[in-house]
């Protein structure tokens, strides 16, 4: 049986083999030779433990069993059921065993054998991997295989039992022999033994079963296939990514993006790696090149140029004071650059440790030392260099695009790239090079990355996408006419750079018409007039000229230096901006100049801007009319001819046209955009500027400390108390405790200050907490009240209260009562970090934690806020027009500063997550970085000993160690004994603002210091004497000894390293490591106090400001009032009325009184808890307190225009003396209201579309104005005229009411339901349009270019309302991606809408008019671009059909027309065919060809020009092929 079950084994799994022994029983076991097994086991049987190691070492996969292979390993028996089993069947049973016997595979092949049976093989990985394949399910015919395979079995047998060489080498063949026989015997005797009942059943018999049950393998097809499915599944099922989990926003949100994960493994600072704040929550990755050493020079200069101007006066004027340090600067500019974009240091790292390369160091007089830059100006070097590299990106994108086109023009080469300085300039030569060699660039290859996508060949006939008049101009016989005039326009800017001619005119001898008749088509059908042929030259060499790259930098220098800005109220801004506005400042404001606008109006024309996007002012852009006229004359000059003939002279007539248009058309235009967007992003930048200094100096400021503090100690204990709103009856008094650590300790609430029991509590707290500090704070002016009773208390006084007028405290307490700014304490107790910190508190004690810290650590608390640090007011007026990006930037810029400054503590950053905050803002790291130090220090234990174990550690990269190291503090434990090589070994310069780099030097002045020589310290750590002196009570004298200036010049002479600063920097660290350098702490001024409790300011409470209040006490000399904002202010009996008289007479408690402000007392200096106001509501004080002097605002006196004001002033009052003055009319209709237009508005605000208010009109008494609301915040007035009332004064309206000519009523309710609601009707049926967007024009346009940058082949249209003309509709479209979007008007009327004068009676016929009416004009577009002869322009009729019918299309439909919006409004029209629904009959016959595409322009030959809304210069975008539809 042994034989057997190895068999069955190897068919099955090729495991388990040893097993067969278990089925002898004890007696024939014993009877084994023990010792044979024992080698065969030894040889053969490998355990399961050493089976695995090896799965591990190999790691292959392996193919799980499936679900019925699982359901049959959970059934399979026990080893005693298997035996019980075995005896009643005579089978053999597969057992689990813990070993299996490995065979060698024979090295001859296997005896052929009849059995189904395989040979038993090596066991392998390979093998169990496929042991599911190779298995077979039982075969009920194999029962014969027992009996009928015997033989074989013996053979195999005979291959399966081998012996080690060992034993083969000792016995000999006639033994082998003998011991093979005795074993086959041995299976005989089991197999007798273990199944006698197969004795009795023939193989006949079995025959018979098999085939009435088969053989077992009947539905192995459909295991197999749901094997195969579900190994098939799992092999194809994706790998889980937490991207296919939580949203994009999420990841981004936790910085876990592939962006975020690269920022992390590079050895470059945090900072450097974004193109935006890191405190921003739209912080990206820059995609920036970085600059090479040979890139520097230019840099320099470019950079230094525009440091600031008070650096280009000291340095650069001959009269300057440094102007014999500019090399320096200009040294020192370089060397920050090469620190900056070569080898990547942040700025607080050259500060602090490289600022003797910026400073300039006279090795003949060391006791000059001038300091070339500032923190600021490194800040603002970071900035320009990144412009710069920028530019110098562009400028190679310019340069590769002129190689791409492949030609040689020496004029680019040698003139335009050494004007290439500026992002604008190299966009005006990427311009300049695509006009000039556009075929070029068409034809040439495309510019295609290696892994882009094939791009798909559009066999249809491609349609240009844009076409303007100049390259239709240039590819006619025009540009043969352009080259009379002598001179090309590069070669004119030469002239004019220069001065005088570098190049002449070739004259010639004809005059301009008698020349351009030479070029006039000869075939009738397409002539053209000499006129207009002379117009599309100049128009060939004005374009070329106006898109010069340096004749445009020569304009802009004009604007820089002279630009004047005027402003002009609109209608609108006319009434609204009065003398109380903030705008009224500016509001005409007269050729201000552009520099008095940078240096003193401070965010002045960024409120002008704010002004204008509020349509309340125009803002006009000029320069002086004499140097305008000055560069116009220079640039005629450099055009003209200097010959005198009467030829010459008509030429020079025609140059000064083309020189009038060069300036009109484009040189003043991009003068006057681009100093709106400098100017604007300057004025940006001073206002950032501005706030990072008044960020810095909160920032700057030391905790609040009453005493020395201990080493290793950051800040005192505190004590927060507030009242919330100082309710007596709702809230009550909070107190919060926090210990040195900023750690919640304690926190309660009591009711009051003065019963018994509360007070206990109190001094209970104090005794217990003993804080350093206690700070008040609260949100009214009951925190007065509040402070001083906490004032009482620490001084042991009584409680001021009738039932405790005897109780004295008996304790007194040093404990300060403070004050501190609360604006982020408000901020943080609304938070979301308040709320996971202390989520069970209120929100009064998590304003008194916000306190607490703050006195702690302002830095800290500033670092906590992320980027709702913008909601800081920092400048009340002008912080909210700075884009939130810039005003980042400029904060993280103060708190890099100041966190480098300071320093952070490393090992408690670790472990305190508050303070964790501080770590981003270190030099090279940011919030991504300082995430994975953090956990990486965790991982390895949580504690560093020296700033060594960051590298050895692996927990930062070089670059990133280098620039963090010095900033980074390790504070010393217990003394210890360090030994030189000790890894873990603490440095007392770890602990120091010294950087590692600067070890040497430190430890060289300490035994200079200390005079020990190398000898002295051997075989102790290296700075085991910076220990020795500090731990010298006297070192400082010691330090002051040595003589720093000689070891500086000594240094630089052996090696060049300029150490002067840093030597000054490790005399300071060696006396006292990490010394407090912030200014000390300082409280709020009082009137900061007042506007923190009450909210008034300088501005809102003044003498002799009117205001109100109300009486809450009267006594006999004077009435106490309490004002809006809850100050209290005393009336003396004397000013409550012109001579006096008794208080309870003139007055009641809870009465309102209006009173002017005569005094102000202790509000600048003083006990703030004794602020009073003191009033006086005398006629005699009150005219003389006018709020002028207070809520008028001063204009700008310089430049303001009296007599525009005056005019305006004047109109003004007759409207206002008009308005008085007429009657005021009643009609007896519901829709009648007194209103005037911004009545009238405000009152629909709330109403539905559609509905009217009929009012007065303010054009006479005939007149009526009908408002009514078209969408929110958009109403249309129209204007009726009355006609045959004999009283216009009277509750009735006259017979007839017009609109206009078309448009005539006889009474008010038909004007309401034909034509009111009529419109309303039209503009809701095009606003339930699927092409209509929402929202303004600006982001239809949006609409459209993103819907084309997804379906590039196709084209788009929609319809928004026209904001600026109620009742009006603008239809955008854009044709493809290479077109600029146009927008065509719509007018609604009671009986059709109309496109330009094209009538549709619904919106699917205005959708289809559009499309006929835009493919007309394409068609006509694209024969002009080809040669054609059709004019260039727009709205061109189609030739050969009379009335410019289009054929084939009919669903444009003939209504009546209404004059043009845009031509004059009530202009009467003759009216044309009108649909027969409104009863006009047809005023002319219909033309001959069908229906016809409107036209605004009549048949040729005369030609009117263009229509206003179409820009004769830029065409309308034409299809990409003759197919293409709109959707």
């Amino acid at each position: 049986m042994q034989g057997s079950v190895q068999e069955e084994e190897g068919e099955g799994e090729g495991e388990d083999v040893g097993m067969g022994e278990a089925l002898d029983d004890s007696s024939e076991e014993e009877e084994e030779d023990e010792e044979e097994e024992k080698k065969i086991r030894d040889g053969f049987i490998v355990d399961e433990e050493e089976e695995e190691e090896e799965e591990e070492v190999e790691k292959k996969p392996r193919k799980r069993r499936k679900r019925h292979h699982r359901r049959e390993e959970e059934e399979t028996l026990e080893d005693d059921d298997l035996e019980l089993l075995e005896e009643n069947t005579g089978r053999a049973y597969k057992r689990k065993s813990r070993f299996t016997r490995l065979r060698h595979r024979s090295e001859s092949p296997p005896t052929a054998s009849s059995s189904k049976r395989q040979n038993l093989v090596v066991s392998s990985d390979d093998d169990l991997d496929n042991e599911e394949d190779n298995r077979e399910v039982p075969d009920i015919s194999k029962i014969w295989d027992d009996d009928r395979g015997g033989d074989d079995d013996e053979e195999d047998l005979g291959d399966f039992i081998e012996y080690s060489d060992e034993e083969e080498g000792a016995m000999n063949e006639e033994t082998r022999s003998a011991r093979r026989e005795e074993k086959r015997q041995e299976v005989r005797r089991k197999r007798a033994r273990v199944r006698p009942e197969l004795a009795g059943i023939d193989a006949n018999a079995w025959d018979e079963i098999h085939e009435v049950f088969g053989d077992g393998h009947e539905y192995d097809w459909a295991l197999v296939g749901d094997d195969d499915a579900e190994m098939e599944e799992e092999h194809y099922k994706p790998e889980m990514k937490y991207q296919d989990v939580f949203e994009p926003s999420e990841i981004k949100k936790r910085m876990l993006t592939d962006d975020d994960d690269l920022i992390r493994a590079m050895d470059i600072p945090e900072r450097m790696q974004l193109a935006t704040s890191s405190l921003s929550d739209n912080s990206a990755l820059s995609l920036h090149t970085p600059l090479t050493e040979e890139d520097l020079g230019g840099a320099a200069m470019w950079v230094t140029q525009r440091l600031s101007e008070k650096k280009t006066v000291d340095f650069f004027s001959p009269d300057g004071e440094l102007q014999h340090l500019k090399s320096s600067l200009v040294m020192a500019v370089t060397f920050v650059l090469r620190q900056l974009f070569v080898e990547e240091y942040e700025v607080p790292y050259i500060w602090v440790h490289k600022r003797d390369y910026i400073s300039h160091f006279d090795v003949q007089n060391v006791k000059q030392r001038i300091e070339l830059l500032d923190v600021e100006e490194l800040w603002r070097i970071n900035s320009l260099g990144q412009k710069f590299r920028s530019l110098l990106e562009r400028k190679k994108a310019v340069a590769a695009l002129y190689q791409r086109l492949g030609t040689q023009d020496p004029y680019y080469e040698n003139v335009i790239e050494s004007h290439l300085e500026s992002v604008e300039v190299v966009a005006d030569a990427t311009e300049w090079l695509s006009m000039k060699y556009k075929e070029k660039k068409e034809n040439g290859p495309e510019f295609r990355f290696h892994d882009d996508e094939e791009a798909e060949v559009d066999k249809k006939r491609k349609m240009p996408s844009r076409v303007s008049a100049y390259e239709v101009a240039k590819k006619t016989i025009v540009a043969k006419l352009a080259e009379k005039f002598g001179i090309q326009a590069h070669q004119v800017v030469q002239n004019f750079i220069e001065g005088h001619h570098l190049h002449f005119v070739d004259d010639v001898d004809v005059n301009p018409l008698a020349c351009a008749e030479q070029f006039v088509d000869p075939d009738p059908s397409k002539t053209q007039a000499p006129e207009e042929l002379l117009r599309r030259a100049r128009l060939i060499i004005s374009t070329e000229l106006g898109k010069d790259p340096v004749l445009r930098t020569q304009f802009r220098r004009l604007y820089k230096e002279d630009a004047r800005f005027t402003v002009e109220p609109t209608e609108r801004g006319v009434g609204k901006i009065d003398e109380n506005h903030p705008y009224y400042n500016f509001k005409y404001l007269q050729q201000k100049p552009i520099s008095e606008l940078l240096k003193n109006s401070g965010g002045q024309f960024l409120h002008i801007l704010a002004a204008e996007s509020e349509h309340l002012v125009t803002v006009t852009v000029s320069i002086p009319p004499d140097l305008k006229a000055i560069f116009e004359r220079k640039l005629i000059d450099a055009f003209s001819s200097d010959s005198f003939t009467e030829a010459a002279k008509a030429w020079n007539a025609e140059r000064a046209l083309i020189v009038q248009e060069v300036l009109e058309q484009h040189l003043v235009p991009i003068g006057i955009k681009w100093a709106r967007e400098v100017l604007r992003d300057e004025v940006e930048d001073l206002l950032a500027a501005e706030c990072y200094k008044r960020l810095k100096s909160r920032l700057d400021t030391a905790p609040f400390v009453d005493q020395e503090l201990r080493y290793g100690e950051f800040a005192t204990s505190v004590l927060a108390i507030s009242w919330g709103k100082g309710d007596p009856h709702k809230d009550a008094i909070t107190l919060v405790y926090v210990d040195e650590l900023g750690r919640l300790r304690e926190h309660t609430k009591i009711d009051n200050l003065f019963d018994q029991d509360n007070l206990d509590e109190f001094v209970d707290l104090l005794n217990r907490r003993k804080p350093g500090v206690a700070v008040i704070g609260g949100f009214t002016v009951a925190t007065l009240k509040l402070m001083q009773r906490v004032k009482e208390v620490f001084r042991g006084g009584n409680g001021a209260g009738p039932e405790t007028d005897n109780f004295t405290n008996q304790i007194a307490f040093e404990i300060p009562a403070i004050y501190v700014h609360d604006d982020v304490a408000r901020l943080y107790q609304n938070s979301k970090r308040a709320a996971e910190e202390f989520s069970a508190l209120s929100p009064t004690a998590k304003y008194c934690v916000g306190l607490a810290r703050y006195v702690q650590s302002p830095l800290n608390e500033f670092a906590a806020l992320g980027n709702d640090i913008t909601a800081i007011s920092l400048d009340e007026d002008n912080q909210n027009l700075v884009p939130k990006e810039k005003l980042l930037s400029a904060f993280e810029q103060a708190l890099v500063d100041t966190t480098n400054k300071v320093g952070v503590e490393i090992n408690r950053a670790v472990t305190d997550p508050y303070y964790q905050h501080l770590l981003r803002f270190v030099c090279g790291l940011g919030p991504r970085k300082a995430e994975v130090l953090v956990k990486k220090i965790a991982s390895q234990g949580g504690m560093l000993a020296n700033r060594d174990q960051f590298i050895k550690g692996g927990l930062l990269t070089t670059k990133i160690f280098l620039n963090a190291a010095g900033f980074l503090r390790i504070i010393q434990q217990a003394a210890s004994k360090r030994h030189q090589h000790d890894d873990d070994a603490q440095d007392p310069l770890d602990d120091t603002r010294i950087h590692p780099e600067d070890y040497e030097l430190a430890r060289k002045m300490a035994m200079d210091a200390l005079e020990l020589d190398e000898e002295d310290v051997t075989n102790e750590h290296p700075s085991h004497v910076v220990t020795l002196l500090m731990g010298d009570k006297d070192r400082d004298r010691k330090l002051l000894e040595l003589n720093l200036d000689e070891f500086a010049i000594s240094l630089y002479e052996a090696n060049h390293d300029q150490k002067r600063h840093t030597l000054n920097l490790i005399r300071e660290e060696l006396s006292k490591p990490f010394a407090e350098t912030r200014a000390r702490w300082s409280s709020p001024s009082n009137w900061e106090i007042v506007t923190m409790l009450t909210g008034e300011t300088k501005q809102t409470l003044v003498v002799p400001l009117i205001v109100t209040s109300q009486v809450y006490r009267i006594t006999k000399e004077e009435v106490n009032v309490r004002l809006d904002s809850g100050i209290e202010a005393y009336i003396q009996a004397g000013n409550l009325a012109e001579g006096g008289g008794n208080p309870y007479n003139l007055v009641k408690k809870g009465q309102t009184i209006t009173a002017v402000v005569i005094e102000l007392l202790n509000f600048e200096t003083g006990d703030v808890n004794q602020i009073k106001v003191e009033l006086s509501s005398r006629p005699d004080h009150m005219a003389e307190g006018d709020s002028k002097h207070f809520r008028r605002v001063r204009p700008d006196a310089p430049y303001w225009d009296d007599a525009r004001f005056s005019k305006d002033k004047e109109m003004l009052a007759r409207k206002k003396r008009a308005e008085n003055d007429r009657s005021r009319r009643v009609i007896r209709h519901p829709n009648f209201h007194n209103f005037n237009t911004a009545q009238a508005e405000t009152y629909l605000e709330k109403q539905q579309r559609g509905d009217v208010v009929i009012r007065p009109s303010s054009k006479g008494a005939n007149h009526l104005a009908i408002t009514w609301k078209v969408d929110d915040k958009l109403y249309q007035h129209i204007d009726v005229t009355e006609l045959n009332n004999a009283d216009p004064n009277s509750s009735t309206v006259g017979s007839t009411l017009v609109v206009d000519s078309t448009h005539v009523y006889s009474d008010l309710d038909e004007l309401i339901v034909n034509h009111v609601q009529a419109m309303a009707r039209r503009v809701e049926e095009l606003m339930a349009h699927d092409k209509f967007k929402h929202g303004s024009e600006d982001d239809l346009h949006l609409f459209l270019k993103n819907y084309l940058t997804a379906n590039p082949s196709k084209s788009m249209y929609g319809f928004t309302l026209n904001r600026k003309r109620p009742g009006h509709f603008n239809l955008c479209f854009l044709a493809n991606k290479n077109s600029t979007v146009q927008t065509w008007p719509i007018r609604v009327t009671p009986e059709a809408y109309y496109l330009f004068d094209a009538p549709a009676v619904g919106v699917p016929e205005l959708c289809d008019a559009f499309k006929v009416r835009h493919l007309h004009e394409s068609q006509n577009l694209a024969a002009a671009a080809a040669g054609g002869r059709t004019p260039f322009g727009a709205g061109m009729r189609t030739p050969a059909r009379p009335g410019g019918a289009t054929p084939g299309h009919m669903s444009i439909r003939q209504v009546g027309r209404t004059p043009n919006p845009y031509s004059g409004g009530q202009t009467p029209f003759q009216p044309p065919i009108a649909p027969q629904n409104f009863g006009a009959p047809p005023a002319h016959p219909a033309p001959p060809y069908g229906f016809q595409t409107p036209a605004h322009r009549p048949p040729f030959p005369n030609q009117p020009p263009l229509p206003p809304n179409i820009n004769p210069h830029h065409a309308p975008p034409v299809w990409g092929g003759a197919s293409q539809r709109w959707p």
